[in-house]
């Protein structure tokens, strides 16, 4: 047997696209996984890529066309219009064909509803009225079903029946006549049992669940938890309406951890999502400039603090030269307070009703990192300013002690800052993420202002 690696592969791939021989490319995209025909496809302009797709049958266009993203959907659909587009679209993965006719237009979905057979046309109308942030929302209609007074061997055969049209039969859901959800069991339990088996006595009646209008963040945390390949989504009569599988999970999962990280460093989020190639420099500008314009203008008064403690720093340059070093000390510990109480909310490990146990945590936390920042302080001043010249009646040790106490109490105050405001913004009903590393930061450079100035006054004036 003669095999080619990856780097020959794509040469030859190479080649056969720059002669345009369809054929042979596609004799060697068929024995491809899905995921890189795409990868091929998508480099192609739209009228080489309808010729490929031409080579294929219409089930496996429409196996592709499900891991096309949306424009370029969009885009095959206006090419080809309504009824050529329709062929591929029953092929396609119900979630996500239900994801691109919500895309559409009002016209173009009158215009590509009539030529649909009947089971499609329901189907894709029935998803596409879930919120798309909820299970029904993301849910597939892609399972397979058995009825529980079924033996083994009627069970294989209804799945065997209807295996061509299922993507997944990991799990085989058992019903009744009125579809309403009893259990479940797997293909492997059904195989291993005696062909005269009741489906009764290996359906597994203790398992988890959703419901249609349940938010989808927490059915794809529920899959994460039990380790599911995928959870069968249930309506308010506690019929089956669809399942949500691991993949669609891992995608609401990773979209979650990409809004909470844009909403964490104070960009705007958007639906698109931040695909940085992709997006506009202006799109890019609109999403970060509207809290970094509001903080800067809260950020006047860090201004009026220093204009009205002028006349200390007169008095005494040194303390300008170390106002940065304890901004910045109060700017990190509060981000880090901040981020790892949004990470165990949204992990579910800690909630608002352990307030005082994450404040009293994160104060002795924060005693801890106190007593080291501030000695690390002390021993630069000492060795950064041990030349500089101080007013006959100031001593540099008394001067260094008075600087690291400063520190040591911003460090306190922004690691209490950092924990409590996701939790303030969580009791107020909004996303702890939007308690974002910036308005930590200002937040944190305000009081530290306060508290830098106030002790040196108390101090040394």
């Amino acid at each position: 047997m003669i095999t080619v690696d990856t780097d020959q592969k794509h040469m030859i791939i190479e080649g056969l696209v720059k002669a345009r021989e369809w054929e042979a490319l596609v004799t060697i995209l068929k024995k491809m996984p899905v995921v890189e025909v795409v990868e091929v496809l998508r480099e192609l302009d739209m009228p080489d890529l309808m010729d490929v797709l031409k080579h294929f049958t219409e089930e496996e266009q429409g196996y592709i066309v499900s891991d096309f993203d949306l424009e370029m959907q969009m885009e095959l659909y206006e090419q080809l219009g309504a009824r050529s587009f329709a062929r591929i679209f029953v092929h396609m993965a119900s979630d996500l064909r239900a994801d691109l006719y919500q895309e559409l237009d009002r016209e173009d979905q009158l215009k590509l509803l009539p030529y649909l057979d009947k089971k499609t046309r329901e189907n894709v109308i029935r998803l596409s009225s879930y919120e798309p942030e909820t299970a029904g929302g993301i849910m597939s209609t892609d399972f397979a079903t058995i009825v529980g007074d079924m033996t083994a061997a009627q069970a294989i055969e209804k799945v065997r029946r209807d295996a061509p049209s299922k993507k997944m039969i990991y799990y085989l859901y058992v019903v009744d006549d009125d579809m309403k959800l009893h259990g479940f069991t797997t293909l492997k339990d059904l195989i291993m049992a005696e062909p005269q088996t009741s489906i009764w006595d290996i359906v597994y009646k203790d398992f988890a669940l959703a419901e249609v209008d349940e938010d989808r963040e927490t059915v794809a945390a529920r899959i994460e938890k039990y380790d599911l390949v995928a959870i069968p989504v249930i309506n308010k009569y506690g019929q089956l309406a669809g399942i949500v599988r691991h993949d669609d999970a891992i995608e609401v999962i990773q979209a979650e951890q990409t809004e909470d990280m844009e909403k964490f460093m104070g960009i705007v989020p958007d639906d698109e999502g931040l695909d940085y190639p992709e997006t506009s420099v202006f799109s890019h500008f609109r999403k970060r400039i509207t809290w970094v314009a509001s903080l800067a203008i809260i950020g006047v008064i860090s201004g009026m603090i220093i204009h009205r403690y002028e006349e200390a720093m007169s008095a005494l340059i040194i303390l300008a030269l170390y106002m940065p070093m304890v901004a910045d000390s109060g700017g990190n510990v509060g981000s880090q307070a901040a981020t790892v109480v949004i990470r165990a909310m949204a992990l579910g490990q800690i909630s608002l009703k352990n307030w005082f146990m994450i404040l009293f945590k994160e104060a002795r936390i924060a005693l801890l990192l106190s007593v080291v920042l501030g000695i690390i302080a002390f021993g630069k001043i000492l060795f950064l300013s041990w030349d500089t010249e101080l007013p006959q009646h100031f001593s540099l040790y008394f001067i260094a002690f008075g600087i690291s106490l400063a520190l040591s109490l911003q460090v306190v105050t922004a690691t209490l800052i950092g924990a409590s405001l996701p939790l303030i913004v969580k009791r107020l009903g909004g996303d702890p993420a939007v308690a974002a590393s910036p308005a930590i930061t200002t937040m944190v450079d305000i009081t530290g202002l306060l508290i830098y100035f106030g002790v040196a006054v108390m101090l040394f004036f």
